[in-house]
């Protein structure tokens, strides 16, 4: 697919299918988010990518209670892929630079044929002892904040269509 149309056609998608991703598919986009642009090339950010269900509930359920949801809550919205994007703390640009891996996340799950969302909330996760407690047992150890998620499935239904652009997006300065 053409890189601006496929720019064009993203959206962000909030009813899965609770179909198993083929790994194949998960290792394409965790790619193209290896590939986001980073500051001075540090590769600050890390992609974890959770396809373990009982994982995957954990963080879900933190996540909601993060927001002030009630019990059974899901603010990944049923897909079964999370991709918790974390950065390294102690580089300037950690921020951006995983928000740059989020967006590449999200095209290449679109460009694939799948749906993806980027869901907030990833640094009070990080954060709290119940994140850390998750990152510990995966293996994750360092001085990371969380910047994202990028949730990843089947659509479940039509893709959603696009808001119109506001008239004043754009400001040219000539």
């Amino acid at each position: 697919m053409e890189a601006l149309e496929l720019m064009k056609i993203r959206r962000s998608v909030k009813k899965y299918k609770s179909d198993p991703v083929p790994k194949e598919l998960l290792e394409k986009i965790a790619e193209a988010g290896t590939f986001a642009p980073n500051g001075k090339g540090a590769q600050a950010a890390k992609i974890v990518v959770i396809t373990n269900k009982e994982i995957r509930d954990r963080l879900s359920k933190l996540n909601a209670s993060i927001m002030g949801k009630e019990e059974g809550f899901d603010p990944f919205y049923g897909a079964p892929v999370v991709f918790w994007v974390l950065a390294d703390k102690d580089c300037f640009t950690s921020v951006y630079d995983g928000s740059v891996v989020l967006e590449n996340l999200q095209l290449a799950a679109t460009d694939l044929g799948l749906g993806a969302c980027w869901i907030h909330r990833a640094k009070q996760e990080v954060e709290s002892e119940e994140g850390q407690a998750i990152l510990k047992e995966i293996g994750i150890e360092g001085n990371y904040e969380g910047i994202g998620h990028c949730v990843v499935g089947y659509i479940d239904g039509d893709l959603p269509a696009a808001k119109p652009r506001k008239d004043d997006f754009v400001v040219w300065a000539e």
